[in-house]
């Protein structure tokens, strides 16, 4: 008999006990559909924190204060941490592989304007802010250029904070008060909205040298450079450390790109997605004991007919091939129904809930199906088997 026969033959037993191959199909496409559904989120958050990472540009690498040193004796380190100075920012802009070097300095404080006031963050940065965060400034302009040793009080405010301290007004030229002392308004910057859960808008932009002095700081949080795209990142790496080791008289600092942060969350994010596939993929199981199941208890109902085809010549091979078809085919359509079903429910997610990112992973997609048409081969063998080895005249007796 011909495999086209052969298969012929099983989907017509398939659809000829429909409810009893509903049944066995529907562990597998509950599984597929799950895997799906939950690869696609896990997916779509990846995509969503790697893009929320990147809006703020790329070709960007921060360098923090402290070196943590290993003494060659386990357990054993030096913490070494010093200050990163405005002059270490100003240094390192001078060099021909960076564009632009930020110093920043983080706080909260409160701010006052007429009668309203809030507290909120307060980031005391320079002014190549626009440059490097890729923020442009919606009203006014932003801090002056060359202000680090001698800076006027100065503000840019955040997108939000402009609406809920000046509704209705025009904030550029205004004074306000940020803790106890007074500022006068540059600039508002464009709506940035949220990024890794952190709200740009509700913010506050004063020269570092100010919020040095306001949070009693003796040197930045963090410097950010900027670097030309078109130099190699590793020559980049050795011209920073070797400014910054010839100013400070030894490695007491550390230098990340964008490179090796993206590249630790990609491989954390991947995890996730790997980790809903696994539980996505417990259903899948399910579906394998269902369909071992399924397919043992037909054999147990066919004796009669195995041993009619026995009798009529059909060789072991054949009862072989018939029944491990029918598993094949009952893995192949639950597969295809998955598909279809998880492939729904994530257009009504997205449709649902627009802010919850979706993503659809065709990889998993893939992967499942495989495992589906792998499950139906596993689960049909032993009952193929079992149906094989029964003896034409012990089959046909059984009726």
């Amino acid at each position: 008999m011909r495999y086209i026969d052969v298969f012929n033959l099983a989907y017509r037993t398939v659809i000829s006990h429909k409810l009893r191959s509903i049944l066995t199909a529907l562990g597998l496409i509950i599984g597929i559909a799950s895997v799906i559904v939950l690869t696609s989120i896990g997916r779509g958050v990846h995509s969503y924190v790697l893009s929320e990472f990147t809006q703020f540009g790329t070709n960007l690498i921060a360098v923090f204060p402290g070196k943590t040193t290993t003494l060659g004796l386990s357990g054993a380190t030096i913490s070494t941490v010093r200050p990163l100075s405005l002059a270490d920012a100003v240094s390192l802009s001078k060099l021909d592989s960076i564009s632009a070097a930020l110093p920043l300095v983080q706080g909260n404080a409160r701010i006052e304007a007429d009668k309203k006031q809030r507290r909120t963050t307060v980031l005391g940065v320079g002014a190549a802010v626009p440059e490097i965060w890729k923020i442009k400034v919606a009203q006014g302009r932003f801090l002056p250029k060359n202000e680090q040793a001698n800076p006027r009080a100065f503000a840019v405010l955040g997108h939000k904070l402009s609406v809920e301290l000046f509704a209705g007004r025009n904030p550029l030229g205004q004074r306000i008060r940020i803790g106890s002392d007074r500022f006068r308004v540059l600039g508002v910057m464009e709506k940035k909205g949220q990024m890794m859960g952190y709200d740009m808008d509700d913010t506050i932009y004063i020269p570092t040298a100010k919020a040095l002095d306001m949070f009693d700081r003796e040197g930045v949080m963090e410097i950010d450079l900027l670097y030309n795209s078109k130099i190699q990142l590793k020559q980049v790496e050795k011209e920073v450390k070797r400014l910054l080791q010839r100013r400070h008289g030894r490695e007491d600092f550390s230098i990340i790109t964008q490179d090796q942060m993206l590249k630790s969350m990609d491989s954390i994010l991947n995890v996730l997605t790997l980790s809903v596939a696994a539980l996505g993929s417990i259903s899948l199981l399910v579906g394998s004991v269902g369909i071992l199941t399924i397919m043992t208890i037909a054999v147990s109902e066919r004796i009669s007919e195995i041993g009619l085809l026995r009798a009529v010549g059909a060789e072991r091979g054949m009862i072989f091939k018939m029944f491990l078809s029918e598993a094949l085919v009952l893995s192949f359509i639950g597969g295809v129904v998955g598909i279809f079903l998880g492939i729904f429910i994530v257009q009504m997610i997205k449709f649902a809930m627009p802010v919850l990112p979706v993503q659809l992973a065709w990889f998993y997609i893939l992967a499942a199906f495989i495992i589906s048409l792998l499950i139906g081969v596993i689960a049909g063998v032993i009952p193929a088997i079992k149906a094989a080895k029964l003896h034409p005249l012990d089959a046909l007796r059984a009726e």
